[in-house]
């Protein structure tokens, strides 16, 4: 896919993941190895029918229990859906867009039929990904969607967005308690991204606003519509981290909060866009994405 000096390869096969997004040859975000079809690797994945995790991937909805399987080698807790284990459909495809869709039919790995697309467009300066899902089961399901984008990091790569809280995690990384959200570092203004320490928490009250500056001078600005929280995924001392726009908090089918409930027919969206900054005040034309 090609708008003006940005392009993008899209890898529908493999989780339906963004393989690679280059301006004018510079990597926007980290870009797969040749050959390579671990969603892993990718630039960026969609996360359906549900983000993070689902703690021993049990959980009870309208008084039935249900076990999901364990999906992610040894780890003990189901993680991010199916959506980027799955392969997809093209069923639209222009120079600068295309649509994926996925349709799933009940079965061990989620209990509920749906229906997801995955729309992805460019614009000479902005990447926008928009994933729906509609409910194709007879009931009301529990519906959570989101997206795994890696940015690259280096000494020099500066983050700032703003949040009202930050959760803390257990060892097996599950959210344990809420705490300030500049308990982990300082968001609320440019700071290093690099550290020694892994952070792999999720942030509440986020404002669909997030800011990454390069050290080549690039500037990235992320926002969203339909996602409340960031997932912030920053491995230590690692090249590429994580910001994650999802719907709702990791294990929220076991949370007082809990996911959102989609009745029969109905379709919820979460819309990701990556765009550009190409001067000291431009605001991002994202932050109007409906």
């Amino acid at each position: 896919m090609r708008a003006g000096g940005l392009e993008a390869a899209l890898s529908p096969a493999c989780g339906g993941a963004l393989r690679w997004l280059a301006l004018d040859g510079t990597d926007l975000l980290r870009r797969a190895p040749e050959g390579s079809v671990d969603p892993l690797d990718m630039a960026s994945f969609p996360l359906v029918p549900y983000a993070n995790r689902i703690a021993d991937g049990r959980f009870c909805f309208a008084g039935q229990d249900y076990h999901l399987p364990l999906n992610f080698g040894d780890h003990p807790h189901s993680l991010h859906g199916h959506g980027w284990q799955s392969g997809w459909a093209v069923t639209e495809q222009s120079d600068d867009a295309a649509q994926f869709t996925l349709v799933h039919r009940p079965d061990a790995r989620w209990p509920w039929a749906f229906t997801a697309r995955q729309h992805i467009a460019l614009s000479p300066d902005a990447i926008v990904l928009t994933l729906a899902l509609t409910n194709d089961a007879d009931g009301d399901a529990p519906v959570g969607l989101g997206f795994h984008p890696y940015f690259h990091a280096d000494a020099d790569t500066r983050l700032q967005f703003a949040a009202g809280s930050l959760w803390l995690s257990t060892p097996d990384m599950l959210p344990e308690r809420s705490v300030p959200a500049d308990t982990l570092g300082d968001w609320s203004r440019l700071a290093p991204v690099q550290g020694d320490s892994l952070i792999d928490n999720v942030y509440g009250g986020w404002d669909g606003l997030a800011i990454v500056e390069r050290g080549d001078g690039l500037r990235l600005m992320l926002t969203a519509s339909g996602a409340d929280w960031l997932h912030v995924y920053r491995p230590p001392g690692s090249d590429a981290f994580c910001l994650e726009p999802v719907s709702h908090m990791p294990d929220a089918l076991n949370r007082a909060d809990g996911m959102a409930i989609q009745p029969p027919g109905a379709t919820r969206s979460l819309s990701m866009c990556i765009e550009i900054d190409k001067s000291d005040q431009a605001l991002p034309k994202s932050a109007r994405i409906a």
